[in-house]
């Protein structure tokens, strides 16, 4: 049944929308982010080390694992932070959040077989970031990537000291070495007196469809409680917000995937990071009607 629905005066466009619980998936805590393809979801979650792949029909978990000596529910100081996966031309990407030194891991795998490819240490672009936005230590905090033909676009959720909320378009050869860097800040709407900020997006044509969150914290490392989340959209020809639209008083989203597209509806798969350590993920179902 919806959850919420009706009209988000923020841009003034209406944007109705239904929003359901579709399915919880056992075994998987703190999920971050996810990818359908083919009747089948990918999931990262932020206190684990592996790679989550979930057949929707029967049922079946599998885990791949991101490192060496894979392992759930990690301590908060010693956790990867794995908040963001996108897929492209056969790999998948999953990143830290760069929050911390210890979060700074770009894992690269093989789509068909979901093994580990390669692993990037990605400390020079977020130092690089992170000086290029004037944004002071422990701001930086990567929750959502995608990537088109020739860019990268890393939304930074603005959830520090600063409350930037930050697309940073990266071009070059590759993340390491010979890159441009692009910034582009949002001030997002406020969900009960407090700015959201940016969890995950998703490139679906030339817009970026993204979410937000607000959570009454200003730690990148600490969690507050939750006042709800949206979502949007960008325009990668302007880089310009297009509409928001509150989705919720209550959960936290941070994963977004397409489900399905029509003519007149955008399907949506969510997950919902709980914050805590039971193993049990939710996956929620959005339509969004055009």
């Amino acid at each position: 049944m919806p959850l919420l629905s009706g009209l988000n005066p923020e841009y003034n466009i209406m944007h109705k929308f239904t929003l359901e619980i579709l399915f919880q998936i056992i075994g998987i805590g703190s999920a971050s982010g996810l990818i359908y393809k083919n009747n089948q979801l990918l999931v990262v979650g932020d206190n684990s080390s592996y790679l989550y792949e979930y057949t929707i029909e029967n049922k079946a978990l599998n885990r791949h694992p991101l490192t060496e000596n894979p392992s759930e529910n990690i301590a908060k100081k010693e956790k990867p932070d794995f908040e963001a996966v996108t897929e492209f031309e056969g790999k998948i990407y999953v990143f830290g959040s760069g929050s911390t030194e210890e979060r700074n891991k770009m894992i690269e795998l093989d789509a068909q077989t979901k093994a580990v490819t390669a692993t990037t240490d990605l400390s020079d672009l977020y130092l690089s970031m992170q000086s290029f936005a004037e944004l002071p230590e422990g701001d930086l905090n990567i929750e959502g990537v995608v990537r088109n033909q020739n860019e990268w676009f890393f939304f930074n959720r603005g959830n520090g000291a600063k409350g930037k909320n930050i697309v940073f378009t990266v071009q070059g050869k590759n993340l390491m070495e010979e890159f441009n860097i692009i910034t582009n800040e949002y001030k997002l709407p406020k969900l009960k007196g407090i700015r959201a900020s940016f969890t995950d997006a998703v490139l679906i044509g030339d817009k970026i469809y993204f979410l937000a969150t607000a959570e009454n914290t200003n730690s990148t490392y600490n969690d507050g409680e939750v006042l709800g989340s949206l979502i949007g959209s960008i325009d990668t020809q302007t880089m310009k917000i297009e509409f928001t639209k509150k989705i919720t008083d209550t959960h936290k989203f941070e994963g977004l995937s397409l489900y399905k597209e029509t003519d007149n509806e955008l399907t949506f798969l969510l997950c919902e990071d709980n914050d805590t350590e039971e193993l049990k993920a939710s996956v929620f179902q959005l339509i969004l009607r055009k």
